[in-house]
């Protein structure tokens, strides 16, 4: 995870990536992408596509970048991007 952090710019930053190889994470916050379609592609069951505002150990907000329609959240990838999560702080989604 170092080095995909040193290769994203994140190294250093107030973001940490974490890495999640037997999908226990996944798993507890049921966000498993194993519909059919994208596991035809990738093959095994994955993470989708998220960003979760942490305080304090408390989870803030989380979203996830899934639809009934999308189910690997291609179409609508926003959803998990910076932009949602600076709209989020700025609505003090933080303090809740």
């Amino acid at each position: 995870m170092s080095a995909w952090a040193k290769d994203q710019g994140t190294e250093g930053s107030l973001l940490t990536l974490y890495g999640d190889p037997r999908s226990e994470v996944t798993k507890a916050m049921d966000i498993v992408l194993d519909h059919p379609g994208p596991m035809s592609v990738l093959g095994n069951p994955r993470c989708k596509r998220f960003s979760m505002l942490v305080k304090d150990c408390v989870v803030k907000t989380l979203n996830v970048a899934a639809a009934e329609d999308d189910p690997a959240g291609d179409d609508r990838p926003e959803i998990s991007m910076v932009d949602k999560m600076l709209e989020d702080l700025k609505a003090g989604k933080d303090e809740l």
